[in-house]
């Protein structure tokens, strides 16, 4: 074995040695080892939006690099590279969508279109092209957590909708079409062939991820979507709380059920923070998302806390991401965001995957 094998097999197993918190797996998956002169060009390639933590990574391999190996010319260099996910023979796509993420809660009143709304703004932040669908059509709210005031998009002559872009995201909400106060007085097909209209006929102009804010509860929309539309995976919104963990586990059995990867739990409203004291609580209970997780096998993604702040931007048309996007509660829905994507692609064994872009940090 050549001094430069021999030193490749070094770098690489030193690689091994960094863990990417989001992902969960060491360096060695993501590396690209190349000789170039007399230095060494290590280059992490992130399959998820992850903004800074690219470089942040690649900050903590260079110095565990240069402090292993002294004297050698090490340049670790990070960057983001989505792929395509693999096609869905069973399902037909959507045009102009790669991956499509269903954030779901057995039960409303959880903070589950609030969480959505968050997460897609924290993948946009971190460098992916995101739309965001709102499908509860009885009860639609990201227009109002958007901050939307307008005229309702028009189809173009091909009959396709144009989304509606805040922030970033190209968005689409039957809340979109009618007044804010006009009940949708439907019966369960005309709201199951209505719904996948949306998601078919809204002229997406090709996002990395569409993220679905589904309606509480296990029925007709949840599952005719499920069967209809290449999922690639779903997270659930839970409270710490025992009657609401109970709905949470139907959201995701049904998920297993029709062969969507569920990415993780999510734990909203884990502790309360009083907003004069800054006292922290768990009012509704503690640990529930947590065992729930460890008990069907998959990720807790985070959990988020009860705080004032959140439900005044949203009320507002400022979600917390944009309204904070340097504080502590935009980070945490950062941190969710990553993971969830992480996991994604890691569920859909990427290495098969095509590469289709990459943005370098």
């Amino acid at each position: 074995m050549t001094d430069d094998a021999v030193l490749r097999t070094r770098i690489e197993t030193l690689l091994g040695d960094v863990q990417d918190p989001y992902s969960g797996c060491d360096l060695r998956a993501v590396a690209a080892i190349d000789r170039k002169g007399e230095a060494w060009a290590v280059e992490l390639r992130l399959g998820y939006p992850c903004g800074d933590h690219a470089k942040t990574l690649a900050a903590t391999a260079q110095a565990h690099l240069t402090q292993a190996l002294p004297g050698v010319d090490i340049r670790v260099q990070g960057s983001m590279v989505l792929n395509a996910p693999p096609p869905d023979t069973t399902r037909q796509a959507v045009p102009g969508v790669d991956w499509i993420i269903a954030v779901a809660s057995g039960k409303g009143g959880v903070g589950k279109s609030t969480t959505a709304v968050n997460l897609a703004l924290a993948l946009a932040a971190d460098g992916a092209r995101v739309g965001l669908l709102d499908a509860d059509l009885y009860g639609p709210s990201q227009p109002r957590m958007l901050g939307y005031v307008g005229a309702a998009p028009q189809a173009g002559a091909d009959g396709r909708l144009p989304p509606v872009e805040r922030y970033g995201l190209r968005t689409m909400s039957v809340g979109y079409l009618v007044d804010e106060d006009q009940p949708m007085i439907w019966r369960g097909p005309m709201v199951t062939q209505t719904l996948t209209q949306l998601v078919r006929q809204t002229d997406w102009g090709g996002v990395d991820y569409l993220i679905i804010d589904l309606p509480p509860g296990t029925g007709d929309v949840q599952i005719s979507l499920s069967q209809q539309v290449p999922l690639s995976g779903a997270v659930i919104v839970t409270t710490p709380q025992d009657i609401a963990l109970l709905d949470a586990r139907k959201a995701l059995r049904m998920f297993e059920k029709v062969s969507v990867p569920v990415l993780g739990v999510i734990e909203n409203m884990s502790t309360h923070i009083c907003s004069r004291c800054g006292h922290e609580e768990a009012i509704f209970g503690h640990g529930g998302g947590e065992r729930m997780a460890a008990q069907y096998g998959v990720p807790l993604l985070g959990s988020l806390p009860l705080d004032l702040r959140i439900r005044e931007q949203t009320d507002r048309g400022r979600p917390t991401v944009v309204a904070e996007p340097a504080g502590a509660l935009a980070q945490a829905y950062h941190d969710i965001a990553r993971r969830a994507s992480a996991h994604l692609v890691q569920a859909a064994a990427p290495s098969a995957f095509p590469e289709i872009r990459v943005v370098d940090d």
